[in-house]
């Protein structure tokens, strides 16, 4: 499955794209600026607005969580690693619950016949009936779906049945299929409105050039005096400003650029400022590295609501900003598909990020979770086979020929190419991302 999260009929295991977005390079033998992505939900490396600017939005610059993020999972024994591993999971699934429980509510109110709701995807590790629905948990929790009996053979229902959502009026259809998103939606506020209430609003203040949160022992940056909280203010003679994650990818470009040949970085320590000269290693495919991370060298502070009434004026305006920036990185990956295509990423890469944002600081998991919710939201939504909207675009030409649906076998073509093709690219993305885990890399 590929996580930008959405199913087909109801179906989130069957896979989605989530572009991640993460200014968190590491500058080692595996990754550079590979942060989970370069376009939006990846790092759309040039149109970065995920980090809202003071003069547009009064509270400030916003934390984004993907700014932190190393591109794998940072395993080992300790069990901080492990519990948020398990936090990303559990936010992941509780995102597709809600999304599934949209579908089923909308349709069990109704009196639309529902044969099963499941929790994840492939075998089944648990299940019991009731009122005649097989709720079942899976073995893989990165999906999940909600089954209808029209088309069921097995089924004692009859085809003619007034209950059947195949048999219902278009309306009916549509306010099944649109439920999961809606649900998103209003789950995705209701996070970040918990989050304003219980931590408050987290707004960012940019500072001039690039952090160095870690150094990797015996490497070149070690080697050539480089030390953590390190702040990189100049590159070659150049001064860094406050541009955000684009620095981040300015320095990684120079060193990749410069295997074994001196980098004269200005450094911001103490106080003051230091000149260091770092030779690079060269990696196997000729590019350079130093062994550091890097990310935007920014302060959070936390913005508490006066009243409840000042509560909801943050919780919108930080709702109506995350989800301009869903769609602006959407549109983003769609103009400069052929660059942006390899940095979509799949439940892997969105678990690695998301177990990174719990070991940064739990409170990014609420934007975390939020922003899940409303990618999965926007996503469902485009007029695509096997995503919601594509079931949607399916009742609205139905509509048009003045309720005359397509012939099934049509209908049926359509969703299955569909389905294919999802499976086909989720199968591909897991692959992928599993095998650009640092740990699962080392290994190699």
């Amino acid at each position: 499955m590929i996580i930008n999260l959405s199913p087909s009929s109801c179906s989130l295991s069957l896979s989605r794209f989530i572009n991640s977005k993460s200014h968190i390079s590491r500058l080692t033998k595996t990754h550079f600026s590979k942060s989970l992505s370069s376009s939006s939900s990846s790092t759309f490396h040039s149109k970065n607005q995920f980090l809202h600017e003071k003069n547009r939005y009064p509270l400030g610059r916003r934390r984004d969580f993907r700014s932190w993020v190393i591109p794998g999972f940072d395993f080992g024994s300790n069990f901080e690693s492990t519990q948020s591993v398990l936090e990303a999971v559990g936010v992941l699934t509780a995102i597709i619950v809600v999304h599934e429980s949209g579908h089923f509510l909308a349709a069990y109110l109704q009196g639309i016949h529902v044969s099963k709701f499941a929790v994840g995807f492939g075998p089944i590790l648990a299940k019991f009936n009731a009122k005649n629905v097989e709720y079942s948990l899976r073995a893989f929790p990165l999906g999940g779906f909600v089954g209808f009996p029209d088309n069921d053979p097995d089924s004692d229902i009859p085809p003619d049945d007034k209950n059947l959502l195949k048999n219902r009026p278009i309306f009916d259809r549509v306010i099944v299929i649109s439920a999961g998103v809606i649900a998103n939606i209003i789950f995705a506020y209701v996070i970040i409105f918990t989050q304003v209430l219980l931590v408050g609003l987290p707004v960012q203040e940019s500072f001039p050039g690039v952090l160095v949160p870690d150094v990797r022992p015996f490497s070149a940056a070690s080697r050539d005096g480089l030390l953590p909280g390190d702040v990189i203010l100049g590159v070659n003679g150049i001064d860094l400003g406050k541009n955000g994650p684009s620095l981040v990818t300015e320095v990684v470009d120079v060193i990749k650029k410069s295997p074994k040949r001196n980098v004269l970085l200005k450094i911001g320590r103490g106080g003051g400022s230091v000149d260091v000269r770092v030779t690079p290693d060269e990696n196997s495919d000729g590019t350079g590295r130093i062994g550091v991370q890097l990310s935007p060298n920014f302060k959070i502070s936390k913005v508490q609501p006066k009243n409840i009434l000042e509560a909801f004026s943050f919780s919108g305006r930080e709702f109506w900003g995350l989800t301009y920036n869903v769609l602006d990185s959407l549109k983003q990956t769609f103009m400069n598909f052929s660059q942006t295509a390899s940095k979509v990423s799949g439940p892997v890469a969105i678990i690695a990020v998301g177990a990174e944002v719990a070991k940064s600081n739990v409170d990014g998991l609420y934007q975390f979770a939020a922003v899940l919710n409303i990618n999965l939201a926007v996503i469902n939504l485009l007029p695509l086979p096997a995503l919601d909207g594509g079931t949607l675009a399916l009742i609205l030409v139905e509509a048009a020929r003045g309720g005359k649906k397509l012939p099934l076998e049509v209908e049926q073509g359509i969703m299955s190419s569909g389905i294919m093709f999802v499976i086909i690219v989720g199968l591909f993305l897991l692959v992928r991302d599993t095998l650009n885990l640092d740990f699962i890399r080392d290994l190699l």
